[in-house]
């Protein structure tokens, strides 16, 4: 095998760890509420801004 194929392996396995630890990250349980609420965070209004406001 050539170095473009050993670079090619190499950076195949790379992304398929990266694939794996985000797949774990996201899909764990305890993470389940964090997400939610980053989901819901453009929808709550809690602050709105007034049209002619200068900040």
């Amino acid at each position: 095998m050539t170095m473009n194929d050993w670079t090619g392996v190499f950076l195949a396995l790379v992304a398929v760890i990266g694939m794996v630890a985000t797949y774990v990250l996201v899909f764990r349980p305890s993470n389940k509420e964090q997400f939610e609420a980053q989901g819901r965070m453009i929808l709550d209004d809690d602050d709105p801004v007034k049209l002619g406001d200068k900040r």
